[in-house]
């Protein structure tokens, strides 16, 4: 039978009001670029104190910190949580910051529509710890929860940005090594190839309301010590090889820096018959999912939900 050739869509919806105000403020609050590798853990400092600020949890979360295979990590669940029901959650921030109160939130959402819980490594972050520690944390902390008797058949392995690069590497790594692999992934605008060539690199760079190609480099040198390595499917795991994937979820804005990766990975997916969907969304800024007052946002996460739940069987959170 022939492969459905109907993966990809674009969401075609008008941008709201919101997205567009939310657009213009990342433009003037984003102007600071990372020149130097130096200027990192100055600009995760700063970073952190707006977190704490400016993003606040629902007071019915509940977040305990583990230890889950020597990797500080915390698990996060909401009134209607199962203990089964398990979301491994990988944060994004370029393998260089962290915002924890603002992957919080969306990862609450998700648990809030899934009936689940999640688990939300804290892996450790360049430039103070280069690659292979992030994926070297996240490859344990999944071996941990295989090792707890989790069924990997009611796992999710999420990730936004550089977490959605450690998904994909976690699977590849996991499949590598004959391990049970998650029910399904899901990919907010992944960071997936270290090379940083594809064509909306060059195309969004400048229009893209926050991510700038210049700070990319930047970081992509505090992460990746050779060039050697930029093709290593553990660093870029847009070279891995996609067969035997679990089913896959993406999603990206059509006019950031990452949307060709999403892109392109799908494809590679597809023609490796995997289960893929992608999803393009108009004009909306990079890892959008997060902005919960977005109606785009709601959106996403409905989507997200419908994914998970036919690739996982998970009936409604209430039931």
């Amino acid at each position: 039978m022939d492969k459905p050739t109907d993966y990809r869509r674009t969401i075609e919806l008008r941008p709201s009001w919101q997205t567009r105000a939310l657009n213009a403020l990342l433009r003037l609050t984003t102007r600071r670029q990372v020149a130097h590798e130096s200027e990192v853990v100055s600009l995760r400092r700063d970073y952190e104190e707006i977190d704490s600020r400016y993003f606040k949890l629902a007071s019915d979360v509940r977040r305990m910190p583990v230890d889950c295979g020597g990797v500080a990590a915390e698990w996060l669940t909401v009134p209607s949580s199962r203990d089964e029901r398990v979301i491994l959650y990988l944060h994004g921030g370029s393998f260089a910051f962290r915002f924890p109160n603002a992957h919080a939130g969306l990862v609450s959402r998700l648990c809030r529509h899934l009936g689940a819980r999640a688990l939300i490594p804290d892996y450790r972050l360049a430039p103070e710890e280069p690659f292979p520690a992030a994926p070297d944390d996240c490859h344990r902390v999944y071996r941990a929860l295989l090792a707890q008797r989790m069924d990997p058949r009611s796992m999710v392995i999420a990730g936004d940005s550089a977490g959605g690069n450690l998904a994909l590497v976690t699977i590849h790594r996991a499949k590598a090594a004959g391990e049970p692999l998650p029910a399904c992934a899901v990919l907010l605008s992944p960071a997936l190839d270290c090379t940083l060539t594809s064509p909306s690199m060059a195309d969004y760079d400048g229009k893209d309301p926050m991510l700038h190609l210049r700070t990319l480099l930047v970081l992509r040198r505090c992460y990746v010590q050779s060039p050697q390595q930029y093709i290593n499917p553990e660093v870029s795991p847009m070279f891995a090889d996609f067969h035997g994937f679990p089913p896959l979820f993406l999603q990206a804005g059509n006019n950031e820096l990452l949307r060709d990766e999403a892109v392109r990975a799908a494809e590679k997916a597809h023609a490796a018959d995997v289960d893929v969907e992608l999803e393009l969304w108009p004009e909306v800024p990079h890892a959008f999912q997060i902005a919960q007052f977005l109606p785009e946002a709601s959106l996403a996460i409905d989507h997200i939900t419908r994914f998970v739940r036919r690739r996982t069987g998970w009936s409604d959170a209430g039931e």
